[in-house]
């Protein structure tokens, strides 16, 4: 039995990266004689063994067929004369495919480590078009590492385009769609996800309502980049620069979706875009199974953002009936996240990354002030019923009111 740490942890040490989870290989074993060396099997689909000790993975070296279309259309075969060289020729990317011995020795059979100086992200065999969550994977790893230069090989990109065109990206289940893409949301640079995505021709079959907006134009006076679709993805850019939640960055891919249903007589002009936008954020949430959290913020980020932008024009009243609809008093955190959602939306627009936006804070502190209001011990003891609820909506009012005429006498900040 030989034992060799593969995949990203080789990859990451290389880069100088920290290394957060180490996966090994094991060639001329059994999982009998892992059992009996006390391995736990955790595997499903093929045999998978946490070290009774660290709790690292350690997988059986195994070969896999093609027998259908999708990510289980496979047949996999394990045997002890299987060796290290096969086991990783099935891997997606040579950067993935180098494995270490013990004794630190590389074994690097299909050129990992040359690509990895080369910053290039490229299949290790033809093999890789059989699993259409290597579009996915791919995607993720460019996102991951743009920062350092890294680009999908061309011959690469070259199988992503064949696998659409053979409709393998239409095999993929919401489960594993939404696994790399909340990944992907994570990472440095999540907009390089969607960008390979639709260089491939993947963006549209999986996320169609994404792809529509490229081509969509907005005012140049406000939008710089015009394309609606080059907007998001800066907008998944700026989410990242301000260390934004998953939910958060969700909602600023999603809060302009209403705009690829404008007629194009209107363009550039979008009226209306924030109600229409809700069915398709639902229909890419339902589709995907996204989390009902993110659904939720999205759907506050496209019903609302252009009124928070508006946050200063706003009467009192009308400031006071957003919060309301929005939840913000019994669901603070949301309403921040809300917040941050606009802010990334103003701010995702070329050259204006770091325009101030004191919408937010001046949202915040009007929410927060009619937050404290509560009532005195006269009004609870003779207030009953509607009467409770319409006298705390008059106190809000009044303190909203107060914080407006405080602003506007000082003068707001230049939107």
């Amino acid at each position: 039995m030989e034992i060799h740490l593969v995949g990203g942890a080789v990859r990451d040490a290389l880069l100088g990266r920290p290394v957060r989870e180490r996966d090994y290989v094991v060639t001329g074993a059994t999982a009998q004689s892992l059992i009996d060396a006390g391995y736990t099997p955790v595997g499903r689909d093929f045999p998978v063994f946490l070290h009774p000790d660290t709790k690292s993975e350690y997988a059986l070296a195994r070969r896999e067929r093609k027998t259908g279309s999708g990510y289980r259309g496979f047949v996999t075969e394990f045997s002890p004369d299987i060796p290290l060289e096969e086991d990783l020729r099935r891997r997606d990317l040579t950067v993935n495919a180098i494995a270490q011995s013990p004794d630190g020795t590389l074994i690097d059979p299909y050129g990992g480590r040359a690509d990895l100086e080369a910053r290039v992200l490229r299949h290790v065999s033809d093999a890789f078009v059989e699993d259409p969550v290597r579009i996915l994977r791919v995607a993720r790893f460019a996102a991951r590492f743009a920062p350092l230069g890294f680009t999908v090989h061309a011959d690469t990109m070259g199988l992503m385009r064949r696998m659409v065109e053979d409709g393998e990206a239409s095999a993929l289940v919401a489960e594993r769609v939404w696994q790399e893409t909340a990944r992907a949301l994570g990472e440095e640079r999540p907009d390089v996800f969607f960008r390979v995505l639709r260089d491939c021709g993947a963006l549209a079959v999986i996320f169609p309502e994404v792809d529509a907006l490229f081509g969509v134009p907005q005012p140049e006076t406000w939008h710089p980049e015009i394309d609606t679709g080059e907007h998001v993805l800066l907008c998944l850019q700026r989410a990242a620069a301000l260390d934004a939640s998953e939910s958060v960055r969700f909602a600023a891919l999603a809060h302009d979706l209403g705009k690829a249903l404008t007629p194009r007589a209107a363009w550039p002009r979008h009226h209306g875009h924030e109600m229409a936008g809700l069915a398709k954020v639902d229909a890419l949430c339902t589709r995907l199974k996204v989390p009902t959290a993110h659904r939720d913020l999205a759907r506050l980020a496209c019903q609302h953002h252009t009124n928070l932008h508006r946050a200063f024009q706003l009467r009192a009243d009308t400031l006071l009936e957003l919060m309301e609809r929005c939840d913000a008093f019994r669901r603070p955190e949301r309403f921040a996240e809300l917040l941050l959602a606009c802010q990334i939306d103003a701010q995702g627009r070329t050259g204006l990354q770091d325009k101030p936006y004191p919408q937010r804070d001046y949202v915040a502190r009007a929410r927060d002030a009619a937050a404290e209001v509560v009532l005195d011990d006269e009004e609870r003891a003779t207030l009953q019923g509607p009467q409770i609820a319409q006298r705390l909506r008059a106190k809000r009012l009044a303190v909203i009111t107060a914080l407006k005429a405080s602003v506007s006498r000082s003068g707001p900040p230049a939107a």
